[in-house]
């Protein structure tokens, strides 16, 4: 099927009590992989992808890539802009086709966090398929692309500024910072569930929830229980990818066909999506 927008994904979780898992992918192997795993479970998905991998290829190639492939699978596919750093960037992404952008102005003072975002809303509305827009407030640890958040910084999500962002900007979704981080945790994270209660209560837009690699699972399903939404997943993913490349190519010094040594890491990738995908409570969602 033809790529989706994310609005009627995210929707349809809100209302049945289940996330949908967004997976960044680097490569043509990895959104393959994320496909697949999305099919053998019956889920729906989000591809993903941040702008450092877009400065690698842009998004043209990434939106070409995710057309061709969710054209043949038989679940609905949404091309998101992760963590988007700046209105050109999601504008760019937006003509190339990508079907949900998220915006983060986390950055920024709440203002004018509020107005980038709304700018970046008004322009998805003009596009012709009017992609759905993500946004952030709060900001949350470790690093995302060249973000990087300081031990001891006051930065989980207040409640009543998520109320007045939420409807002064008119984004379909809103990620929150309840103490999660980017990259791998050296111990187990401790998240604000009574924060996520709050915020659920403050605003009626889906909520996100970034930095799920190595999250238990169980914390995971209660934050989906408390309102969230989506599920992002990434750097696991390329963990995945990589070590089941190097496994291959370690034991045969010979090898040098792509395809033989791809393979295995896209296997690798399906494998363990198709675990998030039940931990979102996605399969047969379909």
């Amino acid at each position: 099927m033809s790529l989706v927008n994310s609005r009627e994904l995210l929707k349809d979780a809100q209302a049945h009590g289940y996330a949908v898992g967004a997976f960044n992918v680097e490569n043509m192997e990895m959104m393959q992989a994320v496909v697949a795993a999305a099919e053998a479970e019956d889920a729906p998905l989000m591809l993903q992808t941040t702008p450092s991998t877009l400065r690698y290829a842009g998004p043209a190639v990434f939106a070409a890539m995710a057309r061709a492939i969710a054209g043949a699978a038989k679940v609905p596919v949404a091309i998101h802009l992760d963590h988007g750093d700046s209105f050109e960037l999601c504008r760019r992404a937006a003509w190339d086709g990508y079907t949900s952008l998220m915006i983060d102005g986390s950055k920024l003072p709440l203002e004018e966090n509020i107005a980038l975002v709304r700018r970046v809303v008004q322009m998805a509305g003009d596009q012709p398929g009017q992609p759905a827009v993500e946004a952030e407030l709060g900001r949350l640890g470790g690093k995302e692309d060249s973000l990087e958040v300081k031990p001891g910084e006051d930065i989980y999500t207040d409640p009543g500024e998520a109320a007045r962002f939420t409807e002064e900007t008119g984004i379909d979704s809103l990620a929150v910072a309840i103490g999660t981080a980017h990259g791998f945790y050296k111990g187990k994270p401790k998240l604000d569930f009574d924060r996520l209660s709050q915020l659920r209560d403050a605003v009626a837009v889906p909520l996100v929830l970034h930095g799920s690699s190595g999250v238990p699972d169980e914390d995971v399903q209660r934050a989906i229980s408390l309102g969230v939404c989506k599920v992002n997943f990434a750097t696991e993913l390329r963990a995945a990818y990589t070590a089941a490349v190097r496994e291959v190519l370690a034991a045969d010094a010979a090898l040098y066909d792509p395809k033989k040594f791809n393979g295995p890491g896209r296997d690798a990738v399906t494998k363990l999506v198709r675990h998030r995908i039940a931990v979102c409570g996605a399969c047969k969602r379909v």
